[in-house]
């Protein structure tokens, strides 16, 4: 006998009346369930990338279990299930050698489980854009929770952001301006709870880039990890999904291309981090929306810099929350923003931020007197050396470098760079160009947060604190400096990085948007000829898969075969 259909995609499974339903739900009862927990509510799947190995994440047990009581009080039947947790301090060689498997691996459970919505529990900051992705190819109701910032940092009576204090005193302490003894101590001060990074690195340019994209509930992404106001949000979003299913409100729904051009829009605001770029075409491509490198650039010459925080100023997550967080910076250029879609609140944009009100303006500056300036977010480059596109954190990097030409000094590793970056018989001035190939997508494997290359301790002993660096890596959204990242085609594909030699010269016209190699096509032709590829990194599992696949980080460095998705169809019985 055929099974039934049932309108609710969870029915399919624990309303069955013959030996299929039976089997679902005893085994379930296993867990002690009431017998009514399986009639008439919907399932809401709470994915989780809880783990000890993350220390970003290592509270979201806490925060399922609030969620779990909103999912109760609303008449659904929540039922938590764990994911690949990609913590960023641990992992080798990097964290986005997994997001794509953290994707697949979340699109596939949500898809072979009794699920009608999915709540994603997501920290650090692979997390987030991992599990979007996998949640968008399903395109079930779903909503996002963030694991909140760490509370701030305090040493001597100095406040310390995580990321950017260790690119700092590393700085102070290669240049003997402080001990190794002073530098463990301030190890010991900067990470002082729970959480993700408290600057604006990456971690918490993903949070409030998912609350722009309209998937995280409105003033949620910078409260702190282990304020209880991260846990009663929780319990409002765990009521709040039920209520989405009810509604059929799905991610579809939700993600639109007006909502990208929000989260654009929201993250050259606050001063984001680079590594939003990437993620965004990559959720975007698994939503089968057209988003472009160039719309980073295109979509923020008029938005200012209104967020005073680490990396590009001075304050932290803490202050950015107390100061109102995201619905003010978005209440503040509301005029470019598409203020009439829908979120997963239920509610539209304008809405969502109609009574949102800074109450720090030196922490969230206002439209008119911004902290920086419109056009000093993120900057797309082309030209020769980037045929499609390079980028840079424009707020984060020296003013009077925006217009540079020098000699390139060329490193083919990063380890070949940090054997000399010592060394006072190294070749560099302040005029140098450092450039690093093989750091890419395919390359690395993994595309790496390496291409802020420490400086040369023979310029810091000169007093210089910044130069121009050049690579197919990534940056972590807590560092700082003109650093050029993400030049496409990457090194290890033959792209024009991979022909660059020591002594060539290098144009960056930032105003321009430009970024060349100053060398002939002839002496290029005759490089290329000469060029090998490099032996693959592996023989077998995910990284050969990865390998293989990964596409450029000018289309989100996501897996060919994965972008797009195939819904929330019913998979086969097996019984």
């Amino acid at each position: 006998m055929a099974d039934e259909i049932f309108a609710r995609r969870s029915e399919n499974w624990f309303a069955q009346k013959g030996k299929h339903g039976f089997i679902y739900r005893e085994r379930m009862r296993n867990q002690g369930f009431a017998p009514d927990v399986f009639i008439d509510k919907p399932v809401i799947g709470i994915a989780t990338t809880w783990s000890e190995l993350n220390p970003c994440n290592a509270h979201l047990d806490r925060v399922a279990e609030a969620v779990k009581r909103g999912v109760w009080e609303a008449g659904g039947f929540p039922l938590e299930f764990p994911t690949m947790s990609l913590g960023e301090p641990l992992m080798r060689p990097t964290t986005m050698l997994f997001r794509n498997l953290l994707a697949m691996e979340t699109e596939e459970l949500i898809r072979a489980n009794p699920l009608d919505g999915v709540v994603l529990l997501a920290g650090c900051d692979k997390t987030p854009p991992g599990m979007l992705m996998g949640a968008a190819s399903v395109d079930l109701p779903t909503l996002m929770i963030t694991g909140g910032p760490m509370l701030n940092g305090r040493y001597q009576g100095q406040t310390l952001g995580s990321g950017t204090a260790v690119w700092k005193y590393d700085a102070q302490l290669r240049a003997g301006k402080i001990t190794q003894e002073e530098f463990f101590s301030i190890e010991s001060c900067a990470a002082r709870s729970n959480g993700s990074c408290m600057t604006m690195g990456t971690a918490s340019t993903m949070a409030c880039v998912t609350e722009a994209l309209g998937v995280q509930l409105p003033g949620s992404a910078a409260i702190p990890a282990v304020d209880s106001r991260r846990y009663s949000t929780s319990h409002l979003a765990g009521r709040r999904i039920v209520q989405m299913v009810h509604e059929d409100q799905r991610l579809s729904k939700v993600l639109t291309r007006e909502a990208f051009e929000n989260a654009i829009k929201v993250n050259a605001a606050i001063g984001g981090s680079t590594n939003a770029v990437v993620h965004l075409l990559a959720i975007a491509g698994r939503m089968g929306i057209p988003l472009s490198l160039d719309d980073f650039d295109s979509l923020v010459r008029d938005v200012p810099v209104l967020v005073n925080l680490m990396p590009s100023g001075k304050y932290l997550m803490e202050e950015f929350f107390e100061a109102g967080g995201l619905p003010v910076v978005m209440k503040n250029i509301e005029r470019l923003l598409h203020t009439q879609i829908i979120t997963v609140s239920g509610k539209s944009v304008a809405e969502n931020i109609s009574g949102a009100k800074s109450w720090n303006d030196d922490v969230i500056t206002s439209f008119d007197q911004p902290f920086k300036e419109a056009g000093r977010g993120i900057a797309v480059l082309k030209g020769s050396l980037a045929p499609d596109g390079a980028v840079m954190k424009l707020s984060a990097a020296t003013p009077s470098l925006m217009i540079h030409t020098g000699p390139a000094l060329v490193f083919e590793k990063l380890e070949d760079y940090i054997a000399v970056a010592d060394s006072p018989d190294l070749e560099v001035t302040a005029d140098t160009i450092l450039v690093l190939k093989h750091a890419g997508p395919k390359g690395y494997p993994g595309f790496p947060e390496v291409g802020n290359m420490p400086m040369p301790k023979k310029l810091l002993d000169q007093g210089i604190e910044d130069m121009v660096r050049i690579s197919d890596a990534r940056m972590s959204g807590t560092a700082y400096g003109t650093v050029v990242l993400h030049v496409s085609p990457e090194a290890a594909l033959g792209g024009p990085l991979a022909l660059v030699k020591t002594g060539d010269m290098i144009e960056l016209d930032i105003p321009a948007r430009k970024l060349n190699l100053l060398v002939s096509e002839e002496i290029l032709d005759e490089r290329r000829l000469l060029w090998k590829a490099p032996a693959p990194h592996a023989t077998r599992g995910w990284v050969k898969l990865y390998e293989e696949h990964v596409m450029q980080a000018h289309t989100g460095a996501d897996l060919d075969f994965l972008v797009g998705g195939s819904g929330s169809y019913i998979p086969r019985n097996s019984h």
